[in-house]
């Protein structure tokens, strides 16, 4: 099995293992997502990153859950590996080292839910504007509708 594989080349890596939905769902350790993705990636032939989104568990602790859908096309096998990170200044490792697809996922995770990928080669929103306040998909965001006041270049 691969959990045990990993926790065999690692065994701080993984932190739980579950089967749901047909697909192995593996909890890593947040520190090591980068190096446990790279090995999923060169040993395991995981060649593609299909998502990386985010869940609020909000008032929970640990706050977000970091989800990453992986494929090994060879092998038409899926895994998601979730990480899971505090509400107060949430961080991870980037991706995108591994695989450049991770660039976009982390940059709208980090748009909508706040949480930072260190090493990011351009962090910044790409679904809201540079100067919009807070992160819209926490579950701690006002639900009520905010006025943005446009420049006049965008209208």
């Amino acid at each position: 099995m691969l959990a045990d594989e990993l926790r065999a080349w690692d065994a701080s890596a993984v932190l739980g293992a579950s089967a749901g939905r047909g697909e192995l769902e593996l909890e890593i350790a947040a520190e090591k997502i980068a190096a446990v993705c790279r090995r999923l990636k060169d040993e395991h032939r995981f060649a593609r990153l299909s998502a990386v989104t985010a869940v609020d568990r909000y008032p929970e602790e640990p706050r977000f859950e970091i989800v990453y859908l992986l494929h090994s096309i060879e092998r038409n096998e899926r895994v998601r590996l979730k990480c899971c990170l505090p509400g107060e200044a949430p961080e991870i490792d980037s991706v995108t080292g591994v695989w450049r697809a991770a660039n976009w996922y982390e940059r709208e995770v980090f748009d909508l839910f706040g949480v930072r990928f260190r090493n990011h080669p351009d962090l910044r929103r790409i679904l809201m504007p540079e100067d919009w306040s807070g992160h819209p998909l926490r579950k701690d965001y006002p639900a009520t509708a905010v006025k943005y006041n446009y420049s006049e270049e965008t209208q």
